[in-house]
């Protein structure tokens, strides 16, 4: 018995322990390596995830499945679990899956997002109707987008004597692109942050605490 713990413990240490050695490198350098395959294709997958490239990161994940060592496929199959349920837009199965990962879950807002991302961009191989809401979706989040900074420039002219409606149309997208940016800029360090938040869920699982 104490041998058996021994041996999966050196099999952690020799593959799935270098997930954390190996994130400082670029997919190139992933993919030239040999020494922790496994754990290079991990990683590779995980970042198709987080690009939403659900194919590439199912692929990534199966490759590294199929060069693991069995007592390293329990920890792989979770990470790869948690991965394509960011990669499909699946919030419900993310929050679980984070879950039995020992990690905190996402955020309610952040779950919110993400299906209102799978909502108006649906993943790969999705219907054409599915599609086609999502289209139809993201034309009347422009709309209402403008329609709200339209509103904001008219009741700021209002004391100013008013503003011409192509004017305030022009204004309101310019002030709803600010918004946006300003709001892209936060939402990408809080996306900094769940990335690295994942990524410690897997340095965990890879180490079997």
């Amino acid at each position: 018995m104490a041998k058996q713990r021994q041996q999966r413990m050196q099999y952690r240490a020799g593959t799935l322990a270098a997930v954390q050695q190996l994130e400082s490198r670029s997919d190139e350098q992933l993919l030239r390596e040999t020494r922790h395959r496994v754990a290079a294709r991990a990683i590779l997958g995980a970042r198709a995830a987080e690009r939403y490239e659900a194919k590439q990161a199912r692929t990534y994940f199966n490759e590294a499945l199929a060069g693991a060592h069995p007592q390293e496929r329990p920890a792989l199959r979770q990470m790869m679990k948690a991965s394509l349920a960011l990669a499909e837009r699946r919030p419900d199965e993310l929050k679980e899956a984070v879950e039995k990962l020992g990690q905190a879950p996402p955020s309610s807002r952040q779950l919110l997002l993400l299906r209102v991302m799978g909502l108006i961009s649906p993943p790969p191989g999705s219907s054409a109707l599915l599609r086609a809401r999502g289209v139809v979706l993201l034309l009347l989040l422009v709309l209402a987008l403008i329609a709200v900074g339209f509103g904001l420039v008219e009741l700021v002219a209002l004391p100013f004597g008013g503003v011409s409606t192509p004017g305030a149309i022009l204004l309101g997208v310019v002030v709803v692109a600010a918004v946006l940016g300003v709001l892209t800029l936060f939402g990408r360090r809080r996306q900094q942050r769940a990335t690295e938040d994942r990524r410690q869920a897997a340095r965990d699982a890879a180490s079997g605490r």
